[in-house]
C-alpha cells in the first residue's frame, strides 16, 4: 500500500477531501520525522505502536576484502514496534 492508497482509503472513509487528508497525512510524518531526527524522542500512539529512536553502540568490523577492521561509529536508527492490541488483531485475522 502506497501512501496515494493510504490517502484515497482515509479520505473515502472519512468523506474528507483528498488535498485535506493529504495534508493532514504530510503533517504527521513531518512531526513524527522532527521528534525522531532533532529531539530524539519517540511517538507513542496507542493501540498502534511506538516510533522509537535505537542507539547502536560503537563496534569493531572487518573489511573481509581486504582483511582489516574498521571502526563503526556508535549512530542512532528508527525502528517501529506494534502494540500488544495490534499485534493481537493481526493474529485474530
Amino acid at each position: 500500500m502506497t501512501k496515494a492508497d493510504v490517502i484515497s482509503a482515509v479520505a473515502s472513509e472519512t468523506g474528507l477531501p483528498r488535498t485535506d487528508v493529504s495534508a493532514t497525512i504530510e503533517g504527521f510524518m513531518k512531526v513524527v520525522k522532527r521528534a525522531m531526527i532533532e529531539d530524539r524522542e519517540d511517538v507513542y500512539l496507542r493501540s498502534f505502536g511506538t516510533f522509537a529512536v535505537k542507539r547502536r553502540a560503537e563496534k569493531l568490523a572487518r573489511n573481509i576484502s581486504k582483511n582489516t577492521t574498521v571502526i563503526v561509529p556508535a549512530h542512532d536508527y528508527p525502528t517501529f514496534k506494534p502494540s500488544k492490541q495490534f499485534v493481537d488483531e493481526m493474529l485474530d485475522k
